[in-house]
């Protein structure tokens, strides 16, 4: 049986179809993928191996022939129909738990990276611009004592939430359903009005997209620290480089964009905010593991099983 690949992972999850009798075929081009790629993959292998970036809707979906599973390599499936693929008897499967601590010490990451003004700081060392110690240099915000309001409690939220608390914060969240943690959870409104600092832990559905506008920034404290290594379309970015303009958003972090790849020109000329090429989930444990479930996720259906990780509709 062939599998394909739509972008090069880790040999790990290669090696481990190639040793069960597998054709692997991986494709090697650089960039998005094609529909007619995707068409081909869905006609001719009896399993895929999708990348968040890949676009699987249900015009794709319309013409598969031979596929019977679809090892999404990322917890998030907002990049297929999953309805309409459950309807063609396809599994769909994704990769959880195995990349929560990485993604979650990330979004840490850039909330000290934003907050603390390390890009910044470096390229003012880097410039030569260090003259010496001086008490308003580079000054910025800290966590001390602060509110940091997490929207979205799943799994990367909760572990935020526990880095977070190491640095005497007060968590707040706000989530559809109540989580079994020990932080209060809150209306949308009330994060946005009491915390210092916002990060977004929440997957891309209809009802999220978009939730962080104008209307939202406005009712934020003046000054906040906004973070994002959810999905970038929660937030109509034009927006957030309003609020960015304005010294409403006081500093901002980003992993994610809202027409990923591209990346809004003005957002790369401002100080204020570090940009990451989506890398949350880019530790070697974690996408090697990745690599694994979404290859084992594979074979469990080729051969008949059950899969590890199913998806049968969106996720929460």
């Amino acid at each position: 049986m062939k599998v394909f690949v739509t972008k090069r992972i880790p040999e790990a999850g290669i090696r481990f179809l190639s040793e069960k009798g597998y054709e692997v075929v991986v494709r090697e081009e650089p960039g998005l993928i094609s529909p007619d790629e995707l068409i081909r993959g869905l006609r001719d292998f009896d399993g895929m191996i999708s990348m968040l970036s890949d676009p699987i809707g249900a015009d794709i979906l319309s013409e598969a022939r031979k596929c019977r599973v679809i090892a999404n390599y990322a917890v998030g499936t907002n990049n297929i129909n999953i309805k309409v693929a459950n309807k063609q008897g396809i599994a769909i499967t994704n990769t959880p738990n195995v990349l929560t601590e990485a993604t979650a010490e990330l979004a840490m990451a850039l909330l000290l990276a934003a907050s603390r003004r390390i890009v910044e700081a470096d390229r003012f060392a880097r410039e030569g611009k260090f003259q010496g110690w001086g008490p308003l240099l580079l000054t910025g915000k800290g966590l001390d004592g602060k509110t940091v309001g997490i929207v979205g409690m799943g799994r990367i939220g909760q572990a935020f939430a526990r880095m977070v608390s190491g640095f005497n914060a007060q968590v707040l969240y706000y989530s559809r359903t109540k989580q079994p943690v020990p932080y209060p959870l809150v209306d949308f409104e009330t994060l946005l009005k009491e915390s210092d600092f916002i990060s977004l832990h929440l997957p891309l559905t209809p009802e999220s997209r978009h939730m962080f506008t104008q209307r939202e920034f406005t009712r934020m404290k003046t000054g906040v620290v906004f973070i994002n290594t959810a999905r970038g379309p929660v937030v109509r970015e034009k927006d957030l480089v309003n609020a960015l303009n304005s010294g409403k958003i006081a500093y901002s972090g980003l992993d994610v964009y809202e027409f990923e790849p591209n990346i809004t020109e003005e957002l790369k000329t401002m100080d204020n905010v570090v940009l990451l090429p989506h890398i949350g989930s880019a530790t070697e444990k974690a996408r090697n593991d990745m690599a694994i479930l979404a290859a084992g996720n594979v074979n469990a259906v080729l051969k008949g099983e059950a899969p590890l990780t199913p998806v049968q509709v969106e996720l929460e």
